[in-house]
């Protein structure tokens, strides 16, 4: 059974307060869908298909989308609101296939479908689309199929999510590549609930998905879990799933999830 969060975040209006809820699953149930990882690229994405079923998201609201020379599609799960603009939340589900792939990426891609549960208990102002992208690492081929979409669509994105690489360690921040406020919601969501976060700039180790989204001038936002410790695991043998910190995984998805509630509410508000 979900429990509910429910946080009061002061509005600039003098001794106004609003409501921000969410509906986070339980630690039990975002451990078994990351015990769900399949070690091969061509199960990933049913296998994340499967999650998001799981999860509720079905039928009309779980759709693929095909990425040209790629044999997995992206898959994006919608949860629909209200203004008319939407924000993008998203994680490649595919691996290099040295290691198990289990931390990169995932501990992000299995994340999705409980960041939609949690969502999903609620009327949202903005449209989510939690969307798993094949092929990262062969050059962020699905972020960018995927950008190339919603600009052809000319889809109003207020904001991208992007989640590479958890469970470590504590949440980290991809600061230097990240729309600055986006960071500043980021912290303002963190200090409202007393968790913690730090920055930690990876531009040495390569790139990610929200880059595909940078390029295109929608802003963008990658959170993690890597030190300078912990490099090593990337593309190498040691990515499996004893890796994993299951608390500290289970602290992300719920700053993450927060995170996501106060960009609905505030992120229109926010100056630029």
């Amino acid at each position: 059974m979900s429990h509910r969060l429910i946080v009061c975040l002061m509005l600039s209006i003098p001794a106004a307060a609003q409501v921000i809820t969410v509906a986070p699953v339980s630690q039990s149930v975002v451990g078994e869908r990351l015990d769900a990882y399949v070690k091969k690229n061509k199960l990933r994405e049913p296998a994340v298909h499967r999650l998001f079923e799981d999860a509720g998201c079905k039928g009309d609201n779980l759709a693929e989308q095909p990425v040209k020379h790629q044999n997995a599609p992206n898959l994006v799960c919608t949860l629909s609101g209200t203004n008319g603009h939407s924000i993008v939340v998203g994680a490649h589900f595919d691996l290099v296939e040295r290691g198990d792939g289990v931390v990169d990426n995932w501990t992000g891609a299995a994340l999705l479908s409980s960041l939609y549960e949690g969502m999903a208990q609620q009327v949202r102002r903005h449209t989510f689309r939690f969307v798993a992208f094949t092929a990262e690492e062969q050059g962020m081929l699905g972020s960018q199929a995927y950008v190339k979409q919603i600009q052809a669509a000319r889809e109003p994105v207020s904001a991208m999510v992007n989640m590479d690489t958890l469970g470590l360690g504590e949440t980290e921040v991809w600061i230097s590549h990240a729309d600055p406020r986006l960071v500043r919601l980021f912290d303002v969501a963190l200090k409202t609930v007393g968790l913690k976060a730090t920055g930690m700039d990876v531009e040495r180790i390569g790139s990610t998905d929200s880059e595909s989204f940078r390029e295109r001038k929608i802003p963008a936002i990658t959170i993690h879990s890597l030190t300078q410790q912990t490099l090593r695991v990337l593309h190498s043998s040691d990515d499996r799933i004893e890796k994993v910190n299951r608390d500290a995984y289970y602290r992300s998805y719920r700053t993450i999830l927060f995170y996501l509630a106060v960009l609905d509410a505030k992120l229109d508000e926010e100056p630029r």
